[in-house]
């Protein structure tokens, strides 16, 4: 039997994976085919990414996360300045909808990689 050629001890951490793009086995830039849309599979060392479930998790965290600082700035900057409600629009949902794009592509790549690692897989029951 022939050895892994990468272990799991040689792949990239999970920070890199997500705000590189890499392959969490490999560790090529290969997670991605577009912006937020992961490639069907490496195609350097062929780990298949559809086997992973990454699913509506990071765009929850990023709603609670990115939700929770924007209030506390919205708050804030209503609490010190008092501007008028179009200028908590025009400041709020463009910062919201950049935070979220920005950040959605990092959250994606962070939950793949930590799935490869854990060898998280969907419940089986056994007989």
């Amino acid at each position: 039997m022939t050895p892994d050629p990468y272990p799991l001890a040689s792949a990239p951490p999970i920070a890199q994976v997500a705000l590189k793009g890499l392959c969490p086995r490999c560790g090529k830039p290969t997670l991605f085919a577009r912006w937020v849309e992961f490639a069907d599979r490496c195609s350097n060392c062929g780990l298949d990414f559809s086997k992973f479930n990454v699913g509506d998790g990071p765009a929850a965290f990023l709603t609670l996360i990115l939700g929770a600082i924007v209030v506390a700035l919205a708050i804030t900057l209503e609490l010190t300045l008092h501007p008028p409600l179009w200028v908590h629009m025009l400041v709020w949902i463009p910062f919201t909808a950049a935070g979220v794009i920005l950040s959605l592509r990092a959250a994606k790549g962070a939950l793949m990689s930590a799935e490869y690692r854990n060898a998280a897989r969907e419940g089986r029951s056994q007989p």
